[in-house]
Order: C-alpha cells, then structure tokens, then sequence
C-alpha cells in the first residue's frame, strides 16, 4: 500500500511496501505525480516485475546454500564423493560465511587467487586453473538450483569469473617395462588383513584390454557380461551407454576374476553377523556384499595406484589411472581399427575428442618411415612422389 506525505519543503514523498518485495521511496514536486508513480510501482509488484525483496538475502549464508545443496542434491549426481569432498573443503574458507547480500563476484574472484597460490599436499604443486574450475562446477550448479528450484533469487557470482585454462592435453603413453612394473607391484599389494589385494592387477590389466573410464571399470556387474558373444554392455556412462566387444584377454580377466572367493563379515544391527563367502566391497569401513565384478572402493584404488608408481623400481613419474585409457585408445589405432570402430568401443562421439585419446607412437612412425627410405619410396616429406590419382582433381 502507498503512503504519501507532505514534507516541509513542499514535496511530497511517496513510500510503497508490499510483503515480500522491497520497500520503494520517491519524492514529487506535485502529490499527482506521486500518486501516479505509486500507482505504477503497486501495478510493477502485482506482476512480479520488480523481483523480491533482496533484504531477505541477509539471512542466508553462502554456507547455507552449499550445505542444502551437498545433502539434498549431491546424493542424486554419480560425482556425488568427489564433490561433496570439494565442498566440504570450500566450507572451510571465510567466503562461505558470507551472506548471499553481501555476496559479490570480486569475492569469488579473491577466492580464486587464493586457491591458485595454494601448494597442493598430494602433488607438491599449486593448484592448476583447470583442477579449480573443475572444483568449482558443482558451486555454479549450487547458484543456477538455488535461483530455477529453490526460488532463492540471487545471481550467479560465478557467472563472469576469469580462470586462464590451457588446453595443456595429456600424451602420456606407457614406456617400455612400465606395464610389466606396475602388474608386478599389484601384485604385491594387500588388504587390511594382510592377505593378497587379488583385483588392483586385473583392473589395470582390463583398462589397457578395453580402453574403459575407472568409474565404469569399477561399476561392471555379472549381468552385464556376454560371455558366449564376448561382449560387454555399459550401461551409464558420460556420453550414454555402449556395447563393447572384447579381446580374448579380456574375457580371461573377467573370468579369472569371478573365481575369486572373497571372505567378509556381513554386518547387522551393528554386530557381526558371521563370515560368509560373499563377493564385498575393498574400501569404505561398512562392507557390504555387491554384485560388482571388481568390488574396489574408488579411493581405494586410487590410494593403490599412488603407492604402485612409488614403490615401482624405477620409480613411475607422471603417470595418471586415466592414461591407461589413451594407451588403449592408441593401441587400438595400432592393430588396424577405423576412427568409427574405435569410437563405438571408447564411447567418444566426436572424432576431434577420440583424437585428443590417440597418440601414435613415435618409434613406430620413424621405423616406419626408415621403412620406406629403404624401399626407395621417399627420400623426404616434400618429395614423395605423386601418384596419377593425386594430381587428378
């Protein structure tokens, strides 16, 4: 409702409020002028034209939003662990204290200069600008559910925020010995208990066999296995589910591996319930029986992949769980495959993608090269000789 007033240097000053929209003052030379420009605000709130109140931001804290967000949406997403591990760690910066009122983006971007000059505790490095947009992906989702779901008018501070990211692509590929160096050290690994860990081996084994991503090496179940078509079915994956053939080693490891009894202790009412032969999960302390060809905590592997480079002799530097899928993807390459078969089996839509996977290898190439000199077919790159069919357009 407005309310108008004369004040006492003959202007009248006109106050609108509405509950749930901020309050709107203006002064006026004549009371017509005012009551007609009330009369536009009341007609602007009546049509949510105006937005809320942005007074009833200072009761939420960034925190707030970060929280609800980690318990409400996080459990719905498959990067469910990572993230809530990211957002846990943001909760612990003076940033997520703030109110949503005082929320600015100069703020995000003091953040951000913060966490580019921290020195990482696995690595030793600092944080690289790809690794913290990466971190900061769930907290752009927080502000887009927080605005379109939660009805929690604030803008995304994240919106123009500046991260200098080089496309620094990976070309790993595995040197001569260090496959034979990393399945001899799984070997050696062992469980809590003390017994042999009997799946880390085959895992990295069936990586390079199949060029798969970890997550869905880790989430193969029994039922998704052909044996008799050696086929493999993933049905969740980043670019959708696939049906992949598989070589004869494959189909060795999945056997191999589902021969392995595994003995646990099931747990009820928080007493143990007796030891079963159950296939169960290696990781998380609640064990619990699974249906998964590989049951292998994801941490728990990546702890067993960061302890196999270190123990190797000599050392594995630089060596990342994921390079095992460009080593696969280029091997494939290798035997013969076309760009259309080797991407039904990685998954890869575009061929730009495949590529940034495909590194050829460069002994080959120059062997290959060295080949030709010596049947006289080159001399150099810029004179190799032109066939009939080239020189027709």
């Amino acid at each position: 409702m407005a309310a108008i007033r004369k004040l006492k240097s003959g202007k009248f000053n006109v106050q609108v409020r509405r509950q749930g929209h901020e309050a709107r003052s203006k002064s006026f030379l004549t009371r017509q002028d005012a009551e007609k420009w009330a009369r536009e605000i009341e007609r602007q709130m009546d049509r949510e034209e105006l937005g809320p109140d942005r007074k009833a931001l200072k009761s939420i804290t960034l925190s707030d939003l970060v929280e609800r967000y980690r318990d409400e949406v996080l459990p719905k997403k498959r990067s469910c662990r990572t993230e809530t591990v990211e957002l846990n760690r943001f909760l612990r910066y003076p940033i997520a204290k703030k109110s949503l009122f005082d929320l600015q983006p100069r703020d995000f971007a003091q953040y951000r200069d913060q966490r580019l000059n921290e020195v990482s505790k696995v690595t030793g490095r600092p944080i690289l600008a790809r690794s913290l947009k990466r971190q900061l992906a769930p907290l752009y989702h927080l502000f887009e559910v927080a605005r379109r779901e939660w009805h929690i008018e604030v803008g995304n501070p994240l919106e123009g925020l500046y991260l200098r990211v080089q496309d620094d692509k990976r070309q790993r590929r595995l040197r001569p010995g260090e496959e034979d160096r990393l399945l001899l050290e799984a070997r050696k690994l062992t469980l809590r208990d003390g017994t042999p860990n009997p799946f880390v081996g085959p895992i990295i084994e069936f990586a390079l066999q199949t060029a798969m991503r970890q997550a869905e090496i880790l989430a193969i179940q029994y039922k998704h296995i052909d044996f008799e078509r050696q086929t493999l079915l993933i049905p969740v994956a980043k670019t959708g589910s696939r049906m992949i053939p598989l070589t004869a080693r494959a189909v060795q490891i999945l056997r191999e591996v589902l021969t392995i009894p595994f003995c646990v202790e099931t747990i009820k009412a928080g007493r143990s319930g007796g030891a079963q032969y159950l296939r169960s999960f290696i990781g998380p302390r609640m064990i619990t029986p699974t249906t998964q060809v590989f049951p292998v905590d994801v941490e728990a592997l990546k702890a067993s992949w960061t302890r196999i480079c270190k123990r190797a002799t000599p050392q594995i530097e630089d060596l990342h769980f994921h390079d095992l899928r460009h080593e696969g993807i280029s091997r494939l390459f290798e035997l013969g495959l076309s760009i259309p078969e080797v991407a039904s089996i990685s998954g890869h839509r575009a061929p730009a993608m495949l590529f940034r996977y495909a590194h050829a290898n460069l002994n080959n190439v120059q062997e290959k090269l060295r080949g030709m000199v010596r049947l006289g077919e080159i001399t150099s790159i810029e004179h190799a000789p032109r066939t009939q069919e080239m020189l027709t357009v």
